[in-house]
């Protein structure tokens, strides 16, 4: 429990542009409802899906911006964003187990409960409520992970929306030992943490990065690395991999299904060079292909994900840390795409 009534946060007042992002000292500190509890935020992951709800890049709409957040509507400002949360525990609301104070946990961004209430459609955490940009967040008690491990609060915050992504992806796509995976996007933070994931499930890694990152993904444990832009068909010849994890989206996305087999798995999760795309309704039904879309977390997902961290099955890829009020720097950072791995806001900076 705090004796203290205001916090530090980054509130988005709209739409736009790094001037909708506006540090603030004097933001109420919110109180547990029932079943939650108030965790003192300990570092926060920067993310792309916080600069796409920034700029209304999920609505579909004609610039209202009607349905810019991640569950399809009006995104409600104030927020404060902020998916990947690694804090301590310091109080509960009626109904949560008192025990969990005083414990480091993850937040699972993904909420099947939130105010109280179980969800009818889940909420994604800086989205449809107040994330992790802040001092202190409230979040349901089963969304809040207790994690044994000696990593720092900024590797550990550089784990729960990436690598949950990219496992639910996995787990969606039924990745085992014997498939072969082509994964794009693959130095980003989930492109990177899907390499580790995939490996450690026995499977066979094929990354695909800019030139200037090939021995970065290798590095994160890819078996084989292709350079962005150059014909994946050219390089693999048709038929080639079993599943594909696509991050990118683009001009180029027909010819993942060309090198995927029949009866390959395609998922997909992220759409960074651009969200429409050509397809040969052809190839997907001649090929018995199937296409996964990944954004609700299957249960069972996030759990997993921590045993995982616990056990050193995957490892963190922290690229760089930033203060909170350096939030507008760290986004441009990470649009400059000159790193591999997270980029995470450190409460202590």
């Amino acid at each position: 429990m705090t004796d203290l009534e205001t916090m530090r946060a980054i509130y988005l007042m709209a739409h736009g542009g790094p001037e909708a992002l506006v540090y603030r000292t004097d933001i109420p500190i919110p109180a547990p409802r029932r079943s939650e509890v108030l965790i003192k935020v300990r570092a926060a992951g920067v993310n792309n899906t916080d600069i796409n709800t920034r700029v209304g890049w999920y609505s579909k709409g004609d610039g209202d911006a009607t349905d810019a957040s991640w569950g399809g509507q009006a995104l409600s400002f104030p927020r404060i964003q902020g998916a990947d949360i690694c804090g301590e525990v310091v109080d509960v609301g009626e109904g949560a187990d008192a025990r969990l104070i005083g414990k480091r946990v993850l937040v699972e961004p993904c909420l099947r409960e939130a105010n109280g209430e179980p969800l009818v459609s889940p909420w994604y955490i800086g989205s449809e409520c107040d994330g992790g940009f802040a001092d202190y967040v409230t979040v349901a008690a089963r969304h809040a992970y207790p994690i044994d491990s000696s990593l720092s609060d900024a590797e550990l915050a550089s784990f729960p929306c990436s690598y949950a992504t990219a496992e639910n992806m996995l787990t969606r796509a039924q990745v085992s030992e014997n498939d072969t995976l082509l994964i794009t996007g693959a130095s980003g933070g989930v492109g990177s943490a899907a390499i580790q994931l995939a490996k450690a499930r026995g499977a066979s890694v094929i990354a695909v990065a800019s030139g200037a990152k090939q021995q970065s993904v290798l590095d994160a444990g890819a078996d084989q690395a292709l350079i962005r832009g150059n014909s994946l068909q050219d390089a693999l010849g048709d038929n080639a991999v079993d599943v594909v994890i696509d991050l990118v989206g683009g001009q180029d996305w027909p010819e993942l299904l060309n090198i995927l087999r029949p009866f390959g798995r395609y998922a997909v999760s992220g759409a960074i060079a651009g969200p429409i795309v050509e397809l040969d309704l052809r190839t997907l039904y001649l090929k018995d292909q199937r296409f996964l879309g990944c954004t609700v977390l299957d249960e069972g997902v996030f759990i997993r994900l921590v045993g995982l961290i616990e056990q050193g099955e995957v490892k963190p890829l922290l690229a760089r840390s930033f203060p909170l009020e350096s939030l507008s720097e760290a986004q441009a950072f990470f649009l400059d795409k000159q790193f591999t791995g997270k980029l995470v806001v450190d409460m202590a900076l």
